[in-house]
Parts: structure tokens; sequence; C-alpha cells
């Protein structure tokens, strides 16, 4: 072997020992991270999980209506769908589905990470937790639950901060970068630790700003006022009682540990679309309040005391875990994820949109991705047949 080809040989040698130590050194959470990338919203096996049972001998299924799936979408709408991967689109009206469509192999039984439109989920325990008593009462300081929660303006947290988005939560919402406090929650083993000892560094109840670790801690507090994990708390007071087709699943940070509460609920298209059903039906299901109708209307309803994240005076389209979309003259309530997960309740055509899948729009008017308002148009010509 001549000198030359030693030499290169040595680099090589050298560069994969380097990169090897800096591997080693990274932190669990950012290892895991260069392992598997960007999320998916087929993640599944990733992580460890828990259960959300339904009851099978007790589903409800969705009915069909009389033209279910006549409607043809064009062919403009159909490649709209498929250029950011759309798996699911369903529209439903008046308790039956009209229009069901899946894509790129998925199937009505396949679940998905919806990933933020979690959030939500969230946000009705803690009304069902404040309907049973159990959380005495929305502006009780987040230390009532969480004793050791006192740092600095911690001790100024409310429960009804962490709901709205305003707790001041020193939360960088980034994906993107291997060593933000967000890939940490989603990668990492130690979300109690993690989200328990940041630094409150805004004065809380004045401005929102969207911060996955308000959830996250927020769902601790459920946890701490019910004496139960909140996959069994969904499970209990959501999950069986709205009659789901399937087992939901919540991911983990590490086994028999705590739910990403933040981003990781897997569903179905069909069993997502409960949610958004029992936001049309003020938190009644078949008979059954599920979470009261006072609650409910107010999740709904943006906090508009609030700064909007722009610094506006009066906050329009969030309220308690839940976004609240303007469109054409509508308000519609929303659940959103960060890959284009939507579940849209419409109150004026007493209809539902879902859509799953494995992109969305770059593009933003104001709060609002062009993808949501795009997959809205579709619907409506569907509902308008």
């Amino acid at each position: 072997m001549d000198r030359k080809r030693k030499r290169i040989l040595l680099y090589i040698s050298a560069g994969i020992l380097l990169a090897a130590a800096t591997y080693v050194s990274l932190p669990y959470y950012a290892r895991q991270a260069l392992i598997h990338l960007m999320p998916v919203i087929d993640d599944l096996n990733t992580f460890h999980r828990d259960t959300v049972h339904n009851t099978p001998s007790a589903v409800w299924f969705w009915p069909h209506t009389n033209d279910y799936n006549r409607h043809r979408l064009s062919p403009e709408d159909s490649a709209y769908l498929d250029e950011l991967k759309t798996v699911a689109f369903l529209v439903i009206q008046h308790d039956s589905i009209v229009f069901e469509s899946y894509r790129n192999g998925w199937n009505d039984s396949l679940t998905s990470n919806i990933y933020s439109a979690t959030k939500t989920i969230v946000g009705l325990l803690a009304g069902i937790a404040l309907d049973e008593g159990k959380i005495h009462n929305l502006d009780d300081p987040v230390s009532t639950y969480i004793p050791q929660y006192t740092k600095g303006k911690q001790k100024e947290v409310t429960v009804r901060n962490l709901l709205t988005m305003s707790a001041g939560m020193a939360w960088d919402e980034s994906y993107a970068s291997l060593f933000s406090v967000t890939t940490h929650g989603y990668y990492g083993n130690d979300l109690y630790k993690l989200v328990t000892e940041l630094d409150v560094n805004e004065q809380p109840g004045i401005q929102y700003s969207y911060r996955s670790g308000e959830t996250q801690l927020l769902a601790f507090v459920i946890e701490a006022a019910t004496g139960q994990t909140l996959s069994k708390y969904a499970e209990e007071k959501l999950w069986k009682p709205m009659q789901a087709e399937r087992n939901a699943y919540w991911l983990l940070d590490k086994k028999g540990g705590d739910e990403k509460a933040f981003c990781c609920l897997h569903t179905t298209a069909r069993d997502i679309a409960r949610l958004a059903r029992l936001m049309l039906h003020r938190g009644n299901w078949n008979g059954r309040q599920l979470v009261s109708e006072k609650y409910l209307s107010e999740a709904m309803t943006p906090a508009s005391y609030l700064k909007d994240q722009w610094g506006k005076d009066s906050l329009d389209y969030y309220g308690f875990q839940t976004w609240i979309m303007h469109y054409r003259g509508q308000t519609n309530p929303y659940m959103r994820g960060m890959l284009g997960q939507y579940a849209i309740a419409i109150p004026s055509h007493d209809a539902i949109v879902v859509r799953l899948g494995r992109k969305r729009s770059d593009i933003y008017r104001r709060e609002l991705t062009t993808d949501i308002i795009r997959y809205m148009d579709i619907a409506m010509k569907i509902l308008n047949r």
C-alpha cells in the first residue's frame, strides 16, 4: 500500500473515531434524534407506549349517508391531497360519513401520531377533572398540585395559564434543532424533570405564545389531581364513553414512564373525528355529558384578554388547548398537529372534517397554514353537494 493511500485511510479512521466519540458524548435525547431524525406519523414502534383501550362490545360505528362517497374529487383537489402526502380525508355531516378517502396505502384501521392535536385531548381531560372537583379551580396555582413548582415566577403560574398557553415557560418550540427543549421532550426519557425544572421567564397571564411544555405540565397537574395516569384517565373518561372503534396508544418517554402529552397520541381518522363530534355536541355523547357544556364553551372561545404571539391586543384564535379557525364567515374549533393532522368542527353545517397526512404547507396566513384553508375548500364542495 502506497503512502498516499495509508494517509487517506488514517484520516478516515480518525474521522470515524471522532464521530463515534462525539456521538457517545451527546445526551440521550440527542443520540435518539440522530438515529430517528425528524418525526413521522407512523412512529408507534419507535417509543414505549401505553394503551388507551376501547370497549369492543360497545363500539358506536359511524353510519354512512345515502350518498356516501359519491362525490368525486376534481383532479386538482386529488393532486393537492397527494402532493402533501395525505393518508386520510373524511367529511362527516349530521353524525354520518359523507366522504372517506384513504391514500398512500392507508386504511381505516391504521393509527397515526396526531402530534399536537393531542393537546386538545389534554385540555378536555382538564375540563373533566374540573367538573369532577379534582381540579378545584382553574385559577389555582400549579403548585397546588405540584408543590415543588415554586421557583421564581413558577409560583405565579395557574392552571388557566397552562390551558391558554400564557404561562411564560422557557420553552423553545423547535423540532429542527438537535439541542432544542422540544427535541429533548420528544426523544428524551425525563419529561417530568425537564418540564418541572424549566424557568418561567415571562409574566404569566399576559401574552399567548405556543409552548408544548405548558401542555406537558398541564398533564402532570391532571395526573396529580386525579391520581391516574393520563392514558387511564383518557380511557375511562373519553375513549370508552365515546365508544371508540379501536384502541389508541399514547407514546411514553420510557418504559413505564410519562405520556408525551404535548404531542403523541396514536389514533385512527374515524376515532379522532369523535373528538370533533364532542365539540359539536358541546361535550355530550349520545345523551351522556362527558365534559360540561360550560367548560367546553370556554375552551372553544378565544382567550381574548391575552395578547397574541405578534403582540396584538386581542387573541382571537386559541382557547383552552383548542384552536379556533375563522374561515369564510365561519368560526370553527379544531385540533391540529405539526404534519397537518386536523380534526375540525363546523357548527354552521353540523359537520366535521378530518385530515391526516405526512406533510403540511409551510406558508402561513397569520396563524393558519394554507393547506388547512384548501382542505376546508374541498370539504365545503362536498358539504354543498
